[in-house]
């Protein structure tokens, strides 16, 4: 019995490590996508004032 609890202790471990690294990258995916639409934003304000 105390095998299973061990081996239970330790699946529950490596689960929590993989639900950080999961929002981690969440976190990142979210951040990316939201400085890539500042960054095209800014770009496409560039284009136009150059052009006006």
């Amino acid at each position: 019995m105390s095998s299973f609890v061990l081996f239970f202790n330790s699946f529950l471990s490596y689960l929590l490590v993989m639900a950080i690294v999961v929002v981690v990258a969440g976190v990142a995916i979210f951040l990316g996508i939201k400085m890539r639409r500042n960054k095209d934003s800014q770009a496409g304000n560039e284009k136009t004032q150059a052009g006006a």
